[in-house]
């Protein structure tokens, strides 16, 4: 059964598995539901069915983009099974432009039992308030040099004194960021596109690797079908259009301003392609023949993609990472119930979850924003909404077990020097090939992926279970998102300007 013996929600070391706050919070024993949150009025229950509330402690607090502004307690008293109206003041909120409003619960155990210490946590809840506030739209007052656009046969080059943008046309990536002296892209790797996940235990139980490997071709070999480069404004410009294994088409456009902050608009444009044609053997579909069968094949044939979004590499120093999302665990979209949006502050080294078997990790969903920072200048990534971001020392392919083994419908991602003298009935294992928590080592850089977003872990039947509808991203519809990438000189300016509109 190999590491299947030992992936459940805590570590052969008793580490807790990051989905054990999900398992905390389903199994909880108390309940917050909203009734009217405008006026603070909340339903609070108490599902136990043999104790009453007399030993527990029912707080709150509200934040304010992460920041805690007010906190109380609340006077509950419930029998088993019973549950009551409370009301929180939130009339006294003075809401700011930009700032997000957080009513944030929390039921303590007063007096320790033989399982639980005195003021352990056993629930947690939180709402969002209805309260906004438009965000102020960002200006360039910077005065700083005029951008000078310069397009060659091999690249498009953005300059001033300030700043260096240099988008390559062959390998289809950005490959310098600099501003005020500070590169901020590590050796060459910046923004590219990508679609792959290293695949996770229930990615190989439903056949993800397999089905879906096309995206692992779409984000490694970029088609730029059409680039380039012109002035907006005071602004410059670099528009570039990828064609994609899968048949989408993948905009990216980048607006730099002469401060340095680049404001990046991302397309990807719908494909009828059916992952059935990439699928299933002639054989295997001879031996599993049935009309029911066939309408179940169709019925999930629909191309979806593991992640739509970019990744670039920073510098090993930026290692310092603070973030306005989920927290303060890893979490996904369909497990992320039990992570509150939250202020966070965490490491590169940090984010890192050493599962068993190597494999996607330290994902963090909801996110309006995250500022990276090492000795020098940080960087801030802002989200026009919410993004997905993983920011890890180590690359995607690195948590790739698939790379062991040279199977069939890899070969499209390999050179053709690269598979020479393959094994074919090697390359045909359908299981992944172990690799271990040693053979993972902390790379000199920062791997940074910003998703619009990722596919759900699944699994939901043990192992074997697709990520349901709502957690996949079907490959047939046109999605648009976007982020500023925004450098930073000292930690006063992350607040100031995450909450702006750009």
């Amino acid at each position: 059964d190999g590491n299947f013996l030992c992936n459940g929600i805590v570590n052969p070391d008793r580490t807790p598995h990051p989905a054990m706050a999900e398992v905390k919070y389903t199994h909880q024993n108390f309940a917050v539901e909203a009734v009217d949150l405008p006026k603070g009025i909340v339903n609070i229950i108490n599902r136990q069915y043999f104790s009453n509330t007399d030993n527990y402690t029912f707080k709150y607090n509200i934040t304010e983009n992460g920041k805690q502004i007010s906190e109380g307690i609340l006077p509950v008293t419930l029998a088993p099974q019973q549950a009551a109206h409370a009301t929180v003041p939130v009339g006294q909120i003075k809401a700011r432009p930009g700032m997000e409003y957080f009513l944030n619960f929390e039921v303590v155990q007063k007096t320790a039992t033989q399982l639980i210490p005195a003021n352990h946590i056993v629930a947690v809840e939180q709402f969002k308030l209805p309260i906004t506030v438009p965000k102020q739209a960002f200006t360039d007052k910077s005065q700083k040099p005029e951008l000078k656009i310069t397009s060659s046969g091999k690249s498009i080059v953005v300059k001033s004194p300030t700043v260096n943008f240099v988008f390559d046309k062959k390998s289809g990536t950005v490959t310098s960021y600099k501003v005020t002296g500070q590169e901020y892209f590590d050796k060459g790797f910046g923004i590219q596109p990508n679609f792959w996940r290293a695949p996770n235990d229930n990615d190989f139980g439903n056949g993800n690797p397999h089905r879906l490997q096309v995206w692992k071709q779409s984000s490694r070999h970029f088609n730029v079908t059409d680039v380039k480069g012109y002035a907006q404004g005071n602004n410059a410009v670099v528009e570039t259009t990828y064609l994609l294994a899968a048949g989408n088409l993948y905009t990216i456009k980048y607006t730099v301003h002469p401060s340095g902050v680049v404001k990046v608009d991302v397309e990807f444009h719908s494909t009828d392609m059916q992952a059935a044609q990439l699928e299933a053997s002639e054989a295997t579909l001879m031996a599993t023949a049935s009309p029911e069968a066939t309408a179940a094949r169709k019925a999930s044939s629909e191309l979806v993609v593991p992640r739509i979004g970019v990744r670039f590499r920073l510098p090993a120093s930026m290692n310092a990472v603070e973030y306005f999302g989920r927290g303060p665990g890893e979490n996904y979209i369909d497990r992320a119930s039990g992570s509150k949006v939250g202020l966070y502050k965490t490491t590169a080294d940090e984010m890192y979850f050493p599962y068993v078997r190597p494999q996607e990790n330290g994902h963090r969903t909801d996110t309006r924003w995250v500022a990276l920072k090492g000795a020098g200048n940080g960087l801030m990534v802002v989200a026009d909404e919410t993004i997905g971001f993983n920011s890890l020392k180590n690359s995607v392919e690195d948590f790739d077990s698939e790379e062991a083994t040279r199977r069939p419908y890899q070969w499209n991602n390999f050179s053709s020097e690269e598979i020479a003298g393959r094994d074919d009935a090697d390359a045909k294992n359908k299981r992944p090939r172990h690799t271990h928590i040693n053979d993972i080592t902390p790379r000199n850089f920062v791997e940074v992926c910003v998703d619009m977003k990722q596919q759900g872990v699944a699994g939901y039947n043990s192992w074997g279970a697709r990520p349901l509808p709502e957690y996949s991203i079907p490959a047939n519809q046109n999605y648009k998102w976007g982020f500023t990438l925004v450098p930073f000189s000292n930690a006063g300016d992350i607040q100031i300007k995450s909450v702006l509109k750009y």
